[in-house]
């Protein structure tokens, strides 16, 4: 039948190339090397060197260079954090966005639309083919119902079909050689060339003695059988031809062995003499003896024959043809209801793997937002980090200033810094809930669901059509 439900094969291969295989990673934000800094900075040294010339003054308000270098060291590692957070989350936003939801399910609504279509289409293609068989068969039948009733036939005809066909065709060929075999021992005797001219000799008579047999029996003497006295006439004609044809090739069989075996050229034309003047002339025992098998074998061909076909002529061949016929019509509805049940299951098959491919795209969605989420704290936690770690290091500097200063600190030494955090945004524009596409997938299966129910029905429904096909012609032989 071809591909079927080819909108629905297209929506698995969608549901297919578009998952992401996604794997949830946070490894996104390192901690801050509080020590590490300290030492590429040196801040307990530059902080003994200002406190020793007294910098900042007490009176500074503002920061000086050194917490300027830390904070901006702090300041830049948070913009590359947000960086790397905007990279991740617009990944993240492009998965969500190839999940698609609404295309998927606008697609499905559409397979469901076909799959129906496709699978009558399927039903109507299968029924035009079995009307055609179906007639083909009825008018196979009407022939022979008026063969029957013409020729007044109320037996079934005697058709031979496998093993018993092979087995008489092997028995004609097993005559043939048997004959020719011991034909040829005979006729080797006056043979220049031996027994194996002996043998060609009695393959000609052989094939010459049963051929003749078998054609007469199958197509001239079977006419015996028929209602017509004129062919009734015909056929005893043939019989007799049969008798006088088997017994004239058999004698002459004979005739030649005795005169091949005296004659070096010649003997044919002796053989019709002697025929002629005196047919039962042969004195050998052999002869005789030659002409018997002959004889023999060519009844057993002559019976072979007959029984080859149905001994009224013509009523096998309208039997063979009414009997081709319903195997053909048959047989390509038993595969044609095999088909719809492939395409049935076919399509059932689609629908489950359609099925776990939403579930399983629901399932990444969830994973996306989840791993979104954690994302968002994972970055706010990594802000507090960082705002520890800046004042980590203010105070390793502070503090050696302190110790090495002779005036009093700043008063801005005293106070902690606050990082001013980053509040990332996701726009949730367009973006599908959990609720709704768990409401949406429920609703697709359902719909899915029901599709494979009218698949079911459309099965069954075809495979009656197919069936009812018989009713059109009750009178017809049963099938």
């Amino acid at each position: 039948m071809g591909s079927k439900f080819e909108k629905l094969t297209k929506l698995r291969e969608s549901l297919r190339e578009t998952n992401h295989d996604f794997r949830a990673s946070t490894q996104l934000f390192s901690s801050l090397d509080v020590a590490k800094i300290d030492r590429d900075m040196d801040l307990a040294g530059r902080g003994r060197e200002r406190g020793e010339a007294n910098q900042p003054p007490k009176s500074a308000k503002n920061l000086d260079d050194v917490e300027h270098a830390i904070i901006e060291r702090v300041e830049d590692e948070k913009k590359a954090s947000y960086h790397t957070l905007e990279d991740s989350l617009q990944l993240l936003g492009g998965r969500l966005a190839g999940l698609d939801f609404e295309e998927q399910f606008g697609l499905i609504r559409q397979a469901n639309a076909a799959s129906v279509s496709d699978f009558k289409a399927s039903v109507a293609v299968g029924l035009d083919e079995l009307h055609g068989l179906r007639r083909a068969l009825n008018d196979a039948e009407k022939e022979h119902v008026w063969f029957k009733e013409k020729h007044g036939l109320i037996r079934a005809a005697r058709v031979q079909h496998g093993a018993a066909h092979i087995f008489r065709l092997s028995l004609l060929l097993f005559l043939f050689l048997i004959e020719t075999a011991m034909n040829g021992n005979f006729l080797a005797k006056g043979n220049e060339q031996g027994f194996f001219g002996g043998i060609l000799e009695a393959a000609a008579f052989s094939f010459i003695n049963i051929g003749a047999a078998l054609l007469l029996a199958v197509f001239c003497a079977r006419l015996v059988t028929h209602r017509s006295l004129f062919v009734k006439l015909v056929g005893a004609i043939s019989i007799l031809f049969y008798v006088a044809l088997a017994v004239t090739i058999n004698l002459a069989l004979a005739h030649y062995r005795e005169v091949s075996g005296s004659l070096a050229d010649g003997a044919g034309t002796e053989v019709i003499h002697n025929m002629l003047a005196n047919p039962a002339g042969p004195m050998d025992v052999k002869s005789w003896l030659l002409f018997a098998i002959g004889l023999m074998f060519s009844i057993f061909a002559f019976i072979d024959g007959w029984f080859v076909f149905d001994p009224y002529p013509g009523y096998a061949g309208v039997e063979n043809r009414l009997v081709a016929k319903r195997e053909d019509y048959i047989d390509r509805k038993k595969e044609l209801i095999e088909e719809l049940r492939d395409v049935r299951d076919d399509h059932s098959e689609k629908v489950e793997e359609i099925v776990k491919e939403l579930g399983s795209r629901r399932r990444e969605h969830r994973a996306i937002i989840d791993h979104r989420s954690r994302l968002l704290a994972l970055f706010g936690q990594h802000q507090d980090q960082l705002e520890r770690a800046c004042n980590q290091l203010l105070s390793k500097y502070r503090e050696a200033n302190i110790q090495a200063r002779t005036e009093p600190a700043p008063k801005h030494f005293g106070a902690p810094y606050k990082l001013d955090r980053i509040k990332p945004y996701v726009s949730g524009d367009g973006e599908w809930s959990e609720s709704d596409i768990g409401a949406s997938i429920r609703e697709a299966q359902d719909e899915l669901n029901g599709q494979v129910r009218l698949i079911g029905q459309e099965c069954e429904r075809g495979i009656e059509q197919y069936r009812d096909l018989d009713k059109l012609h009750p009178d017809g032989v049963n099938v």
